[in-house]
């Protein structure tokens, strides 16, 4: 990565902005975490899931106190999820491409749509 990009990114807030949401992008919403959302998800008449239920056949567990994740699970989606982050760190900080994502995303935000990190 050049010099001039990294000192951009010191003191260019909207491309840090944009950088985290690539981040999250690339290392995040593609992984085993789409695995995991995927399925059925609850309907709450009153809106706060308050009330929601699962039954297991020890008994019922309000949505609320729910782990929604196993620890197996977990385990699965922290490695994914590192994985990603060297692969996106490689390419931004080794290979060439990554002075052309940083130009790219000085220019506009990849994901336009989702909140600004604040």
């Amino acid at each position: 990565m050049k010099t001039e990009h990294i000192q951009e990114m010191q003191s260019n807030d909207v491309l840090r902005q944009r950088l985290a949401k690539y981040l999250a992008l690339h290392c995040f919403r593609n992984t085993k975490l789409e695995d995991f959302h995927a399925g059925i998800s609850p309907s709450s008449k009153a809106g706060d899931y308050s009330d929601v239920k699962v039954v297991s056949p020890f008994g019922e567990i309000a949505w609320n106190n729910l782990s929604r994740l196993s620890d197996s699970e977990m385990k699965i989606l922290m490695i994914d999820v590192v994985n990603h982050c060297y692969q996106v760190l490689g390419m931004l900080f080794v290979a060439p491409i990554g002075d052309k994502v940083i130009e790219a995303l000085m220019e506009q935000d990849v994901v336009p749509e989702w909140n600004d990190p604040q």
